[in-house]
Order: C-alpha cells, then structure tokens, then sequence
C-alpha cells in the first residue's frame, strides 16, 4: 500500500445496545459532525454567503424535535453554519410535507447567490427546495437563521425528486410529476433569473411519458445535470436499480424548442443516449469533460469526454443486483459506450451481513479546481462514502474512504427472515455527498446518524 493511502482507524463508543461499528476510515479524516436532529437526511448542499459557509441539507419524511424551537416537526430543511467545519452550529429548520420516509419532508435543495443570478436581487441568497411530492417552493435565506418563503412555483404534484438549478443563468430543471403525465417523474423547465418571478418555458421527458401516448411508459427520471450556457448539454438520469438510461440534451434546443410535447418535440433536443442494463439504474450522471489523458495524448480524439453514472442501491442486505459506478465514455455524444465500473468489494467489510443498503447511490456534483477531473466522492450507504481517483477514467480506483460510527440516533434496517417476521440491524446509511469550494467533503446518512464533514488526508 503506497504511502499516502493511510490507514486510520477510528474509534467511536455510542451507549451499549446502539452502536454495532465503530468508524473506519483510510486517507480520510473526521473533522466534525453533527446530528441534524436525528432526522433522516438526502441532498446536502454547501454555499459561501458573505464570508460564512452554509450547508443547506433536504431531509426525507418523519417528524423530530426541533431542538431550537422545542417544537417537533416535520422533516424539511436544515440550515447548518459550517464556517468552522469542527464546530458545525445549527441556525434553523423548515419544515417540510407531513409523511414518513419518501412520502414526505423535504429532499432536495438548491441554492443561488443573487450576485449571480442575471436579475434578482444582489443582496439576497435563494433557496430552492422541493416539499415532498407535492412542489416545490423558493426561500430567502439571506439570514439563513431566520428563512421566508418566497413563491410557490408548481404545486399539486404526484411526485419531486433531484433538480437542478443554474446560478448563471437562473434556469431551474425541476422534477416534477404533473397530473396529466404517464411518469411520477419528469422535468418542468422554469427560467428563476428572478425568483419571484418564476416563469415556466416547458414540460419534457421521454417519448411516451407524455399526456396521451400509450403503450409502456419509459422508466422514470431521477435527475439532471447541467453544463449552463457554456458546455450547453444537460445529462438526464433515468431510473434507480433497473432499466437505467443517460440521456444528453443540447440545452439551447431544450430551452428554445416548441413546448408541445409531442415525440417529435421531446426527441428534438436530443443528442444521444445510453442504457444500462435491467439491473442498474441512472440516479446520478456527473459530466468529466474534456479530460486530457496522457495516453491519448497524441491522438486526435483527445481530449475526452466522460459521464459517471452512479446506480442507487434500494434492497437492504444485497438482495438485488449490485449497484456501483459506471465510467461512460460520451466523446463521441451519439454513441457513448461504458468503459470502466467502479465497485466496493464486499468482503473488505462484510457488508452485506452488516445491515441496511450495501451498494452505490449518488457522487459529489460540485468540482473545485482540488477535485476536477481528478477525484469523486461516491455514497455507499453502509460503506460509507468512497474516493475514486479517475485521472485514467478506464481504470478507475479507490483512494480513500470513510465510515461512520453508529450512535444511539442510527435507526434499524430491516428484512424479512426466514419464519416470516423480520429481522433488523442498526447500520450506518451514507445516502449523499458533496463537496465545498474548500475542498472539504460532507456526507448525510439516511438512518438518522447526521452529517459528517471530512477532508482527505492526502489528495
């Protein structure tokens, strides 16, 4: 083992009858945590506003006491000042839609800079948040202690999911589930350069999720990615554990296309698309572009394009297909072709025993110049989260990891057993990661352990 991979092994005691693992832990190193309130949580999100640092973190479905306030509530949104990342402090909690697990809270958030966005106010911070299934709402959290509801922008929806929000240009790609389409999930693009004035350009999603089509609906959307006006593509990740498929979309032809959405309509702004197989789906699809490798340094196709599509993990205990990283080569966008998997051997922590998902779920999505094009952080549910060295993207391998110690808060994970009752273990579960522009590194655990705020030992 080279010498930067350095092995340190951290212990964490909890109360005797909670913790089943302590934390591990190679080229990572613990800096903070916090417990979010015990709430089951899903998007972290990290912004600078006026020299401190924000994390603004969705939570699934469930309802806890609001430690601020005494007052339990619903899961929603939790405001975490992470300015000094060992001494994380929480500034407030919204609530979000009543329900347990995926059929309430608050999962996804978003947030843009007024400075940024070409005509709102320059003084104010924007929150864009889902509310469980049913909409999704903007916030002003210029004082992120004290947030105030801006606009509702679409509401009385079936289902919400991972948006995507575009500072720059103030374009919003909602997943939305209209009333009238054949999917839970599709896209609603909404022009937010002035988010109290939402203004909605279109409706899209694959051929036959439309109002009036027939015959089988494509699998559903999980969420997009933009490159913005600059790299003008925006990549599409249908589906969780099965049926998965990137989609790449010229943006301007999204954006400026004829709304109806017709075949012929949805299938214009297309470029290429790539499926996986029945066992593995698309819940995150992170463009790698222009990568210049040596190895094809002298070949005309350099530099190359690259997508990581990482499959989500939804059976506890590995009964379902294994879920991990795919490495897709887009360089040539009609045609992308899989080169390489990214994978966590089981037997280094025996974690299809170990309880709960064992299997991938979601990468970082911002890239600071430390990490482009050079490392991702993947979630791992019970093995917590993995970083992956992708500067030969055909061979790409792991460079560190960090798993967290349970505590008393780590809720149980379930299967049914043999007699037909079941049978539970408490389990770390590492549900989603991100990145600062510091280069420190946050992951959330769905079982209710909290946030974790990591830097790599060695980069």
């Amino acid at each position: 083992m080279k010498t930067w991979m350095v092995l340190a092994t951290l212990v964490a005691f909890s109360p005797p009858g909670h913790a089943q693992h302590a934390a591990s832990a190679s080229n990572m190193a613990l800096l903070g945590h916090h417990d979010l309130q015990g709430r089951s949580a899903y998007q972290p999100v990290i912004h600078e506003q006026n020299g401190r640092w924000i994390a603004y973190v969705g939570h699934h479905g469930g309802r806890a006491v609001n430690s601020l306030t005494g007052r339990e509530e619903d899961s929603g949104t939790s405001i975490v000042d992470v300015t000094d990342p060992r001494k994380p402090r929480y500034l407030a909690h919204i609530p979000g839609e009543p329900g347990e697990a995926e059929a309430g809270g608050a999962q996804m958030a978003r947030v843009c800079s007024g400075r940024d966005l070409p005509k709102a106010d320059k003084s104010k911070f924007y929150l864009l948040r889902t509310f469980g299934n049913l909409a999704h709402e903007v916030w002003d959290v210029t004082a992120p202690d004290r947030p105030a509801r801006v606009v509702t922008l679409v509401d009385k929806l079936k289902g919400t999911h991972k948006s995507w929000w575009e500072c720059d240009s103030g374009v919003a790609y909602l997943v939305s589930g209209l009333p009238e389409w054949r999917t839970r999930r599709m896209t609603q693009v909404f022009d937010l350069s002035d988010p109290a004035r939402p203004l909605l350009i279109r409706n899209f999603g694959l051929p036959g999720q439309q109002p009036g089509a027939s015959g089988p609906v494509p699998t559903e959307l999980h969420g997009p990615i933009s490159t913005g006006p600059k790299g003008n593509r925006v990549y599409f990740g249908y589906g969780t554990n099965k049926d998965g498929i990137v989609q790449i979309v010229d943006r301007a032809k999204l954006l400026s296309g004829p709304r109806e959405p017709t075949p012929e309509n949805l299938l214009a702004p297309q470029v290429g698309q790539f499926h996986l197989s029945s066992m593995n789906g698309a819940h995150t699809s992170l463009p790698v572009l222009g990568m210049e490798l040596a190895e094809f340094a002298r070949d005309k196709a350099a530099p190359r394009d690259f997508v990581m599509v990482v499959n989500e993990s939804l059976a506890n205990e590995c009964q379902e297909p294994r879920q991990r990283m795919w490495v897709v080569d887009v360089t040539d966008e009609k045609q992308p072709v899989g080169v390489a998997t990214f994978n966590v051997p089981e037997a280094l922590g025996n974690f299809c025993s170990r309880g709960g998902r064992f299997g991938s779920h979601s990468s970082n999505e911002n890239q600071p110049p430390m990490y482009a094009r050079r490392t991702v952080f993947v979630a791992w549910f019970n093995a917590g989260v993995r970083a992956v060295d992708i500067r030969d993207p055909f061979h790409p391998r792991e460079i560190g990891h960090y798993i967290p110690a349970t505590t008393d808060r780590t809720d149980k994970r379930c299967v049914k057993a043999a007699d037909g009752g079941e049978r539970c273990k408490v389990a770390i579960q590492t549900n989603n990661v991100e990145v600062d522009d510091r280069g420190y590194i946050y992951i959330v655990d769905r079982a209710n352990t909290g946030m974790h705020i990591l830097e790599l030992t060695q980069r």
